[in-house]
């Protein structure tokens, strides 16, 4: 068994939404480890005005999930790594 290469891990950032500069972490919808495919929502947050379901940037594993729901967050924050 090969150990995974942490310099290929692939963050999931909190993307630029307009004028909002934190958003709420309000759920995750896979658990650390679960296995993802690109595209699929992974978590919900909240901003001032709307919740909005944040998409995996690729495939593999959450490796490390960096918040915990009712964290408040920075846009530009890594929430996750995804291990391809």
């Amino acid at each position: 068994m090969s150990t995974p290469d942490p310099s290929r891990r692939i963050p999931l950032t909190v993307p630029q939404m307009g004028v909002v500069e934190e958003v709420v972490v309000i759920e995750w919808l896979v658990d650390p480890g679960a296995a993802v495919v690109e595209g699929q929502e992974v978590v919900i947050v909240e901003t001032e005005k709307a919740e909005v379901a944040l998409e995996s940037p690729a495939s593999g594993a959450i490796d490390i999930v960096a918040t915990v729901s009712d964290d408040e967050v920075p846009v530009g924050a890594t929430l996750a790594y995804i291990d391809p």
